[in-house]
């Protein structure tokens, strides 16, 4: 059986065009305000569009440095994220406990370190998020 620590966290959204170094200075420029993100994404959404996704530890704290940087950020939105020690089945108890409360897990993304650790980040329905919230016991 794996351990496991679940926590509730924000995720905000900002557009970037699609080409080499937006995300790199959209980084950069957090990094340079202090911003210490949890996890980070990039999906592309259109022919030239990216939206990069943040999730920061201190969501206040993005939100005021991105106001003064004139970044255009859309958000907060809720998610969970989890980390553990991995195993086989370390997700399994998640989405037993998901399941059991009739929650639907619509986008999920988990990442080992190859040394024994997982990341998962866990986006439920915004209508689903506090019955997610109790069924993980967060």
């Amino acid at each position: 059986m794996s351990t496991k620590i679940i926590r509730r966290v924000d995720y905000y959204y900002v557009s970037v065009k699609d080409e080499p170094g937006q995300a790199f200075h959209v980084l950069q420029q957090m990094a340079d305000l202090g911003v210490n993100l949890l996890a980070f994404a990039a999906v592309p959404t259109g022919p030239d569009t990216t939206m990069l996704t943040l999730f920061p530890e201190d969501s206040h704290q993005l939100e005021t440095v991105a106001k003064r940087a004139g970044m255009n950020l859309v958000g907060p939105h809720g998610a969970f994220l989890a980390r553990g020690s991995d195993g086989l089945g370390a997700l399994v108890g998640v989405h037993e406990a998901l399941y059991k409360a009739n929650v639907n897990v619509y986008s999920s993304t988990a990442v080992t370190d190859g040394h024994s650790c997982y990341g998962y980040l866990i986006y439920v329905r915004p209508d689903e998020y506090d019955r997610a919230a109790a069924a993980l016991e967060i």
